[in-house]
């Protein structure tokens, strides 16, 4: 089948051009820069918000990987999210139904469907956490972007969406979703959260959105977590893995948020960025576990020991983000 994959530099995009070419597919990726990607079978440069680059890059195209997007809790971003997430997805969208495209994959998130302030487990039946995500312009815009994935689907374009929760392994070149392993490593987590995090392999994720060409429930979430672990947990085997202390302190939640916002403040104000942006203090005092046997029986998700993942994530990170690859 030849494809159209969007966002195919990003940490997904760059693992799952690869397995799609091995699956004998033809890909061609499409790039704001016209950087000519040697994972691809063809590269054309065009934007989503672009509708005549759009259009010009589904000519002959079967299916369509939406990855395109942009990872940020900086609320400054919240206007150019809202434009790729929720404009450029009604755009390709509305193009691949006039194309008379085959099959549609969305790469959502996780954080549209299992962010909550109390422990729990999260299922594709729960319905948007828009009172917990409404102040993270990234999960609601991903929010807006699978309403109207699921509105097409129901006009019958075959979309197929797919939620998985924080990426992580090898490959990162951005640091887009291994930023907290990153400040972990370089001791800027000074205190526990107090919620827990989901995370999956990306090579795991990757092998699910090549299933998801021709299984899957169209106009359906499809949600993907490797494990489910509290914050003290996940820091404490990644410090078992990096040799380094996990964060000890303790905190009330309404105290840490205060904090980081005061912290953040002062940081802007130096013109400098936060070393823990308040946001992700917020984001941290809430669960993110899901759960993912929806994926594992229609998509044949199976994911990898969760260590490993952590093992090869922390080697990465030091190999190319800290002084001397032995922070």
């Amino acid at each position: 089948m030849k494809l159209l994959v969007t966002g195919a530099t990003g940490f997904l995009g760059s693992t799952l051009l690869p397995l799609l070419r091995e699956a004998g597919h033809e890909t061609r990726a499409l790039v704001r820069s016209g950087e000519r990607l040697a994972s691809a079978d063809e590269t054309v440069k065009g934007d989503v918000r672009d509708g005549a680059s759009i259009r010009e890059a589904l000519d002959g195209i079967e299916g369509v990987y939406h990855l395109a997007g942009l990872v940020s809790r900086d609320p400054a971003d919240a206007r150019k999210m809202y434009e790729l997430h929720v404009d450029g997805t009604r755009n390709l969208l509305d193009a691949a139904n006039k194309a008379g495209v085959k099959r549609v994959v969305l790469a959502s998130s996780s954080g549209t469907i299992g962010v909550s302030r109390t422990r729990r487990v999260a299922t594709e039946d729960d319905d948007y956490p828009i009172e917990t995500v409404g102040r993270w312009p990234y999960y609601l815009s991903k929010i807006y972007e699978e309403k109207i994935a699921i509105e097409r689907a129901k006009q019958g374009l075959p979309v197929v969406i797919l939620n998985p929760s924080l990426l992580l392994g090898p490959g990162d070149a951005r640091m887009s979703s291994t930023q907290d392993v990153f400040r972990f490593l370089m001791g800027r987590i000074p205190v526990i959260p107090r919620g827990g995090i989901s995370f999956v392999d990306v090579r795991d994720a990757a092998r699910a959105f090549v299933a998801a060409l021709t299984r899957g429930n169209v106009g359906e979430r499809h949600l993907m977590g490797a494990a489910n672990w509290e914050f003290h947990e996940f820091f404490a085997r990644l410090g078992r893995i990096a040799h380094k202390p996990p964060p000890l302190m303790r905190m009330p939640s309404a105290m840490k948020v205060a904090a980081a916002h005061v912290l953040e403040k002062l940081a802007r104000d130096r013109g400098r960025e936060p070393d823990l942006p308040a946001a992700d203090v917020e984001m941290g005092e809430c669960w993110f576990f899901i759960d993912s046997s929806k994926a594992e029986r229609l998509l044949g998700f199976r994911p990898r020991d969760p260590l490993e993942t952590l093992s090869e994530t922390v080697s990465y990170v030091r190999e190319h983000f800290t002084a001397s690859g032995a922070a």
